[in-house]
């Protein structure tokens, strides 16, 4: 039987676990309703839907801030890796379907 202190405290735990998971989601809904809005003003120019030089920069960053957070800078650079690459496969799907719009209208 668990002690019903240590169950209380567990439960609080898991509570602000919770509530970050929340603000994690809402946090990235975010971010990729600014990436799409970038994704649509590359197709609009034909930019190419990646930029290695952000890209560099941003990880740079991150790892920085991982740092000072005492989070696993490799961590918090795996983690920006994948959504640097979702958010270029978002880009990508934008650029084509801009361009078959384009070829429709012509």
């Amino acid at each position: 039987m668990i002690d019903p202190d240590v169950k209380a405290q567990l439960a609080s735990y898991r509570q602000s676990i919770d509530n970050i998971d929340a603000a994690l989601v809402h946090m990235l809904a975010e971010r990729f309703r600014c990436t799409k809005e970038v994704g649509v003003l590359k197709a609009k120019y034909n930019l190419p839907p990646a930029d290695p030089a952000r890209e560099e920069y941003q990880i740079e960053r991150l790892r920085q801030l991982a740092k000072a957070a005492n989070l696993d800078p490799d961590f918090a650079e795996k983690f920006l890796n994948f959504v640097i690459k979702e958010v270029i496969r978002h880009h990508e799907q934008i650029a084509a379907d801009h361009a078959e719009q384009s070829a429709a209208a012509r």
